[in-house]
């Protein structure tokens, strides 16, 4: 688990991170967004072979898991052979998950190469109107 803010991946950089995901486990990294209106995006890529992927949101650290809302289901990727982009709208403060899942493999560990962005919206002020 990788708790990260808003301001860790704006200050991300360009280059990838790399999480080690051993066969039959799963790594989550947690983002805790504070501010609503932000776009969360993403790009992964794995090897060897596909990873499952999901994005659960969850209001706070101390709300039960059954009370997770799953706002992408886990889906199997084909990583390996294509870079995988998404993104999420961040509607409430809370935590939003992104969790890379390793358990259909028995014996194949995998590594997951991925970047993170977060936009803030582009408010409008009227300020360059003449």
């Amino acid at each position: 688990k990788l708790p990260l803010t808003v301001e860790d991946i704006l200050n991300f950089g360009e280059g990838n991170r790399e999480l080690f995901i051993k066969s039959s486990t799963y790594s989550i990294i947690p983002i805790t967004v504070t501010e609503t209106g932000l776009t969360i995006s993403w790009i992964f890529s794995s090897d060897p072979k596909s990873i499952s992927f999901s994005v659960v949101y969850q209001e706070s650290e101390e709300a039960p898991l059954d009370q997770c809302k799953v706002l992408i289901p886990m889906t199997r990727c084909n990583s390996h052979k294509e870079t995988i982009r998404g993104q999420v709208k961040v509607r409430n403060s809370g935590i939003y998950m992104l969790i890379f899942d390793n358990t259909f493999s028995r014996f194949i560990s995998k590594r997951v190469f991925y970047h993170l962005t977060v936009e803030r919206p582009v408010i409008y002020d009227g300020s360059d109107f003449p």
